[in-house]
């Protein structure tokens, strides 16, 4: 059967926004819903997978909740054209993951390298949940019957995943699919990643070997969204660098993973390939460079920063957004999940 075309994307709201949540993943969000139609949720429940003391506890959750959707806002992304919702306001996210998990085999969630990366060595005491934590990413996707998604390297296995649960899904319950009115026996698509530009993998500016990341303990290896000019000023300045000037072309950036970086960043910030950002600066010092760093992160980041000021200090107003969302969303998902208990054979009420 033809899908209708449709992209889900989902952020974690585990604090501290940062460049590289921008450029790897709400910047192209932004781009997405000139041409798709788009479901953008913030996956609150995914965030309690981890112990208590990381994803902060219940008042830390609502406050991370509403900062990941007023970057949405600020950013660009418009609540109204496409649905900005938070995950646990529908229950079919819970109730297909369930399904799905009676469809996945327990090898297949063995094979998941984010769960080995997560648990550490201490994988006896990792909650079943961050185990599982991939199945309910196959539920989120496939509970709207999304066609692409958005994924970073880290994400691509989980995708995969998805793929095979609702490959799996339409082979074991195929002559129910075609009873229930779906000729061809498909009922869930097979999710395609969406590919997205340059500078998808922001790394650290105080080590360019390492991603971007809020849990670094030191705050000058990321530019967060909420950074004002001059604390970003600082941190692009003091950002790691080698003796070298700048190559003049892109080969040779190869073995200089900072200097790499920083290029990277400036091309996905002006939207430009990283050849051509290094015929402007490529042979320069890099005190200039940075410089001119400064000034790009400051115009494109400094009003998103402003913007989410405001729309924090406005809780009713974001928490609107959502509920409104979460109605939407919940109108596409009811539908889904009919068919699916019908499909699976449960009985519910008309």
């Amino acid at each position: 059967m033809a899908f209708v075309e449709r992209v889900f994307s989902g952020v974690q709201p585990t604090g501290n926004l940062h460049l590289g949540n921008y450029l790897g993943a709400i910047v192209n969000f932004v781009k997405m819903q000139e041409t798709h139609n788009c479901i953008y949720c913030v996956v609150d429940m995914h965030a309690i997978t981890m112990p208590v003391d990381v994803w902060g506890g219940p008042a830390e959750l609502a406050r991370n909740t509403r900062e990941v959707t007023a970057a949405f806002i600020a950013a660009g992304i418009d609540p109204k054209k496409h649905i900005v919702f938070n995950q646990s306001q529908v229950s079919g996210h819970a109730e297909l993951a369930w399904i799905f998990n009676c469809v996945a085999r327990i090898g297949w969630l063995n094979r998941m390298t984010q769960f080995k990366e997560k648990a550490g060595k201490d994988r006896e005491n990792a909650s079943v949940g961050l185990y599982d934590y991939p199945v309910l990413m196959a539920a989120d996707i496939l509970l709207y019957r999304a066609t692409h998604v958005p994924v970073g390297e880290d994400q691509k296995q989980h995708l995969e995943l998805s793929r095979d649960i609702a490959q799996k899904f339409n082979n074991d319950f195929g002559d129910s699919i075609r009873s229930h009115g779906f000729g061809d026996g498909l009922f869930f698509p097979l999710p395609e990643p969406f590919i997205t530009g340059p500078a998808t993998r922001v790394m650290s500016l105080r080590d360019g070997t390492k991603k971007m990341s809020k849990s670094d303990a030191s705050d000058y290896s990321r530019i967060n969204l909420t950074d004002d000019a001059d604390t970003i000023a600082q941190k692009v300045r003091k950002a790691k660098t080698d003796p070298e000037p700048l190559p003049t072309e892109e080969k040779g950036l190869e073995a200089r993973p900072e200097a790499d970086n920083l290029v990277g960043i400036y091309a996905a910030l002006s939207d430009r390939s990283k050849a051509e950002v290094l015929r402007d600066f490529g042979g320069g010092q890099f005190s200039s460079f940075k410089n001119a760093l400064v000034e790009l992160c400051v115009t494109k980041l400094g009003p998103i920063a402003a913007e989410m000021k405001r729309l924090t200090a406005d809780p009713g107003y974001v928490d609107s957004v959502l509920i409104d969302g979460g109605e939407r969303a919940q109108a596409i998902a009811a539908e889904t999940m009919k068919a699916a208990k019908d499909i699976v054979g449960f009985i519910r009420k008309s």
